[in-house]
């Protein structure tokens, strides 16, 4: 703002411009007379212009790992005084983060499945928190989560309409290609063949799978509007809902005897990494009656011309 000042002081004069900015000129000239001597700035300016060379004097003789705490102590062991008194911790930490200094931080850096504004253009999104159906085959979320197993991770992906909260696909996979997603919303539109899929919006994150080439062109071939939400929105994700409840409801329950059993005990019936056993399939999550479905005229949702089989499908 005092540069601002400076470049039209000459033609508008400082008192017009500090009315139009509504401050008093004299914070003004205070500012401008500390730029020109810096003995006429206040104590705590003056003392953070010598802790900065300081701060990055220590910093840069330590490998440049040091954090606030350490620096803090390397500071307290040389005895700096600076205003008849030690240097504060929380004054080394606000200093080195203005300076845009920070130490090494343990553990790997996580990478996700999100691609930045820069790389791809996304399509709209044409729900805006806005989850409501007035009849099937009008809007389909998806999203997938992963399940522990005696096997190791496997991820769940899951299609899931709207109006009554029915899983109309899913399919179990131990990778996070797009093929497992696709196969979902294959299931999802063979399912519903026989109706109109006009009009039909499909939502989804922005997750890479979702977001690749192959899963786009089959919405196209198959005329389904795409849909992405907004990026760290954690009210934009009605499927979170449909999976806390397969989670909580399906998979805690089978393995919840299981989970303090030894490595030599024999295995629970659960979720064995291979195939999802008995009422572990997410179609018993589709068939329980929810909140919403269970008020909900059968008329109104007919059965799926294509339903798959109560046999759990496998991991491909």
């Amino acid at each position: 703002m005092v540069g601002f000042i400076n470049d039209h002081r000459g033609q508008y004069g400082v008192e017009s411009i500090c009315r139009m900015l509504r401050i008093a000129p004299s914070t003004y000239f205070r500012h401008h007379a500390g730029h020109v001597d810096p003995t006429r700035r206040a104590a705590r300016a003056q003392r953070d212009d010598e802790l900065r060379d300081h701060i990055q004097r220590v910093w840069d003789a330590n490998f440049q790992v040091y954090g606030p705490r350490k620096v803090w102590q390397q500071l307290q062991r040389e005895g700096i005084p600076v205003a008849r008194c030690t240097v504060a911790r929380c004054t080394v930490a606000r200093l080195m983060r203005a300076m845009g200094l920070q130490g090494a931080v343990r553990g790997r850096a996580w990478v996700t499945t999100m691609q930045p504004a820069s790389l791809a253009d996304r399509p709209t999104d044409l729900v805006e928190r806005n989850f409501t159906a007035t009849r099937p085959n009008q809007l389909w979320v998806s999203d997938f989560t992963y399940v522990a197993t005696w096997r190791g991770f496997v991820y769940v992906a899951f299609v899931i309409d709207v109006f009554a909260r029915r899983i109309v696909g899913w399919r179990v996979s131990p990778s996070l290609r797009t093929d497992f997603v696709l196969d979902a919303l294959e299931q999802a539109i063979y399912d519903r063949h026989s109706d109109t899929l006009t009009g039909l919006i499909h939502h989804s994150d922005r997750g890479t799978q979702y977001l690749s080439m192959r899963y786009t062109d089959r919405l196209a071939d198959a005329g389904i509007a795409p849909s992405v939400g907004s990026r760290g929105d954690s009210y934009d994700a009605l499927a979170e809902s449909v999976i806390g409840r397969f989670k909580t409801e399906v998979i805690q329950r089978r393995d919840r005897g299981a989970m303090g059993r030894p490595s030599n005990s024999p295995r629970s019936p659960g979720w064995t990494g291979s195939t999802p056993g008995g009422c572990s399939s997410p179609w018993a999550t589709c068939r329980r009656r929810n909140t919403k479905s269970a008020i909900m005229s059968r008329l109104r949702w007919p059965e799926s011309h294509n339903s798959p089989s109560e046999i759990p499908g496998t991991v491909h």
